[in-house]
């Protein structure tokens, strides 16, 4: 068989390839990328200015971006859309508003006492924080940490992507290491803080680096009395998270800007080109040196407007049957072929991740209903994926928080088994659910019950909800009685058999209940 492939190769004349090596070289680190992402999320024109414009000197493909080639010492009005702000804050809105309350399976005791820590910690304003920075970052983490002294239950903290490394083994991670800047006023440090977890305990440990040496935590006496600590309990004190997988960074997260900050550069090219022809294009009036109107304080000529260009100075011609004028110019903008690219480049910004009608956005005002609600359909899928991850880590981080704090009180670390559930979204509003439920109830398709409880959801306990079935009901005239006991049937089932006692002349007959 080989010689046959041979022979058949030679026949068909086919040249193997030669072996190529190639060599890409990456724009970025990972670190580099979430600064572009965090600057990108700040929206400061000024400080995408002067990135761009710095790593535009290591990378020369860099050089051809907007924000790297417009030169700053021009009269260029560099303006920014607020557009990637604007999409990771409405995402992160629309995922924690739908967030329901933690709820557990071990009663209500365990729900007091979360509900106390987590009002302590402001649990609601950190998973908030959570989901912004990790749709910007990539990834991060929860950190829990125990001081007496400020309180009396653990401390919760988030850490970004930029801040945070994982340790790995097989895959999965078996610890976190927490960076923090500090200085003592002449030079900076970094701390590096240690979760891990090792034979049923808990392992927190400190190092503190100048550079990329490592020197004593004495070095600065605010950390001279931090030492190791171990901690009860086969957990870890970090939780990690993030929404999407990085193809270029192995085990790190992925922002919602990667692969989209070229044409948010491309937006505000298409914005800033926009308002300066609308600037060049002001009317413009010529007017000859004796019609220049003159100041009606002193009788000197009025000078040059060099923004509104309404007062121009110019020679009269001179020549024979000249006649001395004013002439307005104004300059023809292509306003539909900027409308056209703002329109294009608003799309690709915002493809696969939201929809246009979810921040407010008319962009298609003859699209049918149809097709605007099937444009919203990507902002659920984002939502969707980001709901998906944070039900499988809001409960890991609920359970660690109770474990730490069962330590902290002396007791062994309990066994906890929270959910975190989230809303549908894109539900009908309040007035399509009643005009539904109507009809159903004309209809005598749907009981009471079920109609309270889909008109309310779970914006109402169920105790709410069994009094206004109750009201309801005697709107409508319906009886509504208890519900008798075993005891109690078999008394009134007596009663109704003596109660059906029949006298004919003969004597008396007692009749069988129907």
């Amino acid at each position: 068989m080989g010689w046959l492939k041979d022979r058949l190769k030679s026949w068909l004349e086919i040249v193997p390839a030669n072996e190529q090596c190639i060599a890409i070289y990456e724009h970025l680190t990972f670190s580099g990328e979430v600064m572009r992402n965090r600057i990108w999320y700040r929206g400061d024109s000024s400080e995408l200015d002067q990135f761009y414009k710095q790593i535009g000197t290591l990378q020369m493909s860099d050089m051809a971006r907007f924000w790297a080639a417009a030169p700053s010492d021009e009269r260029i009005r560099k303006i920014h859309s607020g557009l990637p702000a604007m999409m990771v804050d409405t995402i992160s809105y629309i995922v924690t508003s739908d967030r329901s309350d933690v709820v557990f399976d071990g009663g209500d005791g365990i729900k007091s006492r979360w509900d106390e820590i987590a009002q302590e910690i402001n649990f609601d304003a950190l998973v908030a924080k959570a989901v912004t920075n990790t749709l910007v970052c990539g990834d991060g983490a929860f950190k829990i940490s125990i001081d007496t002294d400020l309180s009396a239950h653990p401390l919760v903290e988030f850490f970004a992507g930029d801040d945070v490394q994982y340790i790995r083994k097989y895959g999965r991670i078996v610890g976190v290491d927490f960076w923090s800047t500090k200085s003592d006023g002449k030079r900076m440090y970094r701390l590096r803080e240690r979760y891990s977890k090792q034979q049923g305990e808990s392992l927190i440990s400190y190092a503190l680096f100048d550079g990329d040496k490592e020197v004593p935590l004495s070095t600065l006496p605010e950390l001279s009395e931090l030492k190791p600590a171990r901690v009860a309990g086969d957990y870890l004190l970090a939780v990690p998270i993030k929404f999407f997988d990085n193809p270029r960074f192995p085990g790190r997260g992925k922002s919602l800007y990667d692969g989209k900050t070229d044409v948010f550069d491309a937006h505000d090219e298409v914005i800033s080109q926009w308002i300066d022809a609308l600037r060049a294009g002001r009317v413009h009036s010529y007017i000859p040196e004796d019609m220049i109107p003159s100041s009606p304080q002193n009788g000197s000529k009025l000078p040059f407007d060099a923004f509104g260009n309404r007062f121009i100075q110019v020679n009269p011609s001179g020549g024979v049957g000249a006649q001395e004028q004013i002439q307005t110019i104004q300059p023809d903008i292509k306003y539909d072929a900027f409308l056209s690219t703002y329109s294009a480049t608003l799309d690709m910004c915002l493809q696969g991740i939201i929809s246009p009608a979810t921040l407010g956005i008319d962009v298609g005002k003859m699209s049918s209903g149809t097709a605007q609600r099937e444009k919203k359909d990507i902002t659920g899928n984002t939502r969707n994926a980001i709901t998906a991850v944070l039900e499988k880590v809001l409960p890991q981080l609920v359970s660690a928080i109770l474990m730490t704090d069962d330590n902290m009180h002396g007791e062994a670390p309990g066994e906890y088994e929270p959910n975190a559930t989230f809303g549908e979204y894109g539900a009908p509003d309040f007035d399509s659910r009643i005009d539904t439920i109507s009809k159903a109830s004309a209809t005598s398709i749907m009981s009471i019950e079920s109609q309270v409880d889909e008109l309310w959801g779970n914006s109402k306990d169920d105790k709410w909800k069994r009094s206004e079935v109750l009201r309801i009901k005697q709107l409508r005239g319906v009886d509504v009685a208890e519900e008798p006991s075993v005891g109690e049937e078999l008394n009134a089932d007596m009663a109704t058999v003596i109660g059906s006692v029949r006298t004919d002349g003969v004597g008396a007959d007692i009749q069988p209940k129907a």
